[in-house]
């Protein structure tokens, strides 16, 4: 199974907390969707001989694209690419962009997955990320979405300052009225230089508290796993038959492509990444260049690699893949190193497997990495 990935670098405007690339001016997006177009024709000798079965629109905001511009794309990876007959293709969209009428022109496309970014149903929340949609934009939204698509991802975001656990539990509690399939959500996150972080610095915004941060993880776990959702991956809910096949080919190792300005691929020992920049990505490809600066990983590094994917689902590190891929002083390096995990019951081995405990699981970032191998050829 191999998945492309399309990064749309626009927004209307910029979100507070975010460090992703994109641009808030649309000026060259003809010319980037041309040159999306144009680096899939140029990439579709690494894809061959295999089958894509993931299409993913991420970014940004890909709903700033019309559908005529997604279909334009999709076509261009069915003309290049073998194409399993059945594909899960999401497309990240802001509510603010889904209008009705929008809804129902998705829902005739080739689109049958909608990742919404509602992040949360309060303005106080939504005020203080600088989100360009409002509370009643997002319940109206998933009100129409809900009748046109079976498949509906939507993002939340927890450890708000100012939020507590009783307006965070309120927040899954809309969430769940509208029987939306899979929940992905995430810890609000200081990254540097962006506007959230210049705010924390001068006083204006509170830090963020990573204690309460912890406490409304586990209101999130507790209330979505009563209610029938299945806690994949660390950041994933999903109910059964609704994981997100993209995102967990990632997590497995699955090879992928990534399209456009700023987008990572990886084909299981070499990872690449495109410029981070809308011009010279456009003048690149123009000239029929890869704008791409590509790594081969050691084994060492696929070795942590895996491990640090493996932790963070349900699927757990598997010790017998460990040694028939990267040999026994790794496994039992691997055994060595985590047994102080598991006397913390922060880790636990269950039919071949190194899994983390419902304790450990906020912490399986920081714990893989203790994990890792370094220095080992």
């Amino acid at each position: 199974m191999s998945g492309i990935y399309i990064h749309i670098p626009f927004c209307k405007q910029a979100c507070h907390y975010c460090d992703f690339h994109f641009s808030t001016s649309l000026k060259k997006k003809d010319e980037l969707i041309n040159a999306l177009s144009k680096e899939l024709e140029l990439r579709k000798n690494e894809f061959k001989h295999t089958t894509i079965e993931t299409i993913y629109f991420g970014g940004g905001t890909p709903s700033l694209l019309t559908n005529e511009e997604l279909q334009f794309l999709i076509d261009s990876i069915y003309r290049h690419y073998k194409v399993t007959e059945n594909p899960e293709v999401t497309l990240e969209a802001n509510p603010d962009d889904l209008s009705n009428d929008r809804i129902t022109e998705l829902a005739n496309s080739s689109v049958n997955r909608l990742s919404i970014g509602i992040q949360s149903f309060f303005e106080t929340d939504l005020n203080l990320m600088n989100r360009a949609h409002n509370a009643e934009e997002a319940k109206a939204c998933l009100e129409t979405a809900t009748k046109h698509f079976a498949n509906i991802s939507l993002d939340l975001i927890y450890g708000i300052p100012g939020a507590s656990n009783k307006h965070w539990l309120k927040n899954i509690e809309i969430a769940l009225s509208y029987n939306i399939p899979h929940i992905s959500s995430y810890a609000l996150t200081v990254e540097p230089k962006t506007a959230l972080a210049s705010f924390i610095k001068k006083g204006i915004i509170d830090d963020v508290d990573d204690e309460q941060a912890h406490e409304q993880f586990h209101i999130l776990k507790e209330k979505l796993e009563a209610e029938g959702f299945i806690h994949y991956e660390l950041s994933n809910f999903g109910k059964d038959g609704f994981f997100s096949q993209n995102n967990s080919a990632y997590w497995k190792g699955k090879s992928y492509i990534g399209i456009g300005p700023s987008a990572h691929s990886f084909n299981g020992t070499q990872r690449g990444w495109n410029v981070s920049n809308n011009s010279k990505y456009i003048e690149a490809i123009q000239q029929k260049k890869l704008p791409i600066e590509v790594e081969t990983l050691t084994l060492t590094d696929q070795y942590n690699e895996y491990i640090m994917t493996g932790l963070r689902t349900i699927w757990g590190v598997s010790l017998e893949n460990v040694e028939k891929r990267f040999g026994t002083k790794f496994k039992d390096y691997l055994n060595e190193q985590s047994e102080v995990f598991i006397n913390q019951h922060l880790l636990y081995i269950d039919d071949g497997h190194l899994r983390v405990t419902k304790k450990g699981q906020f912490l399986s970032d920081g714990i893989a990495s203790e994990l890792f191998k370094i220095n080992l050829s």
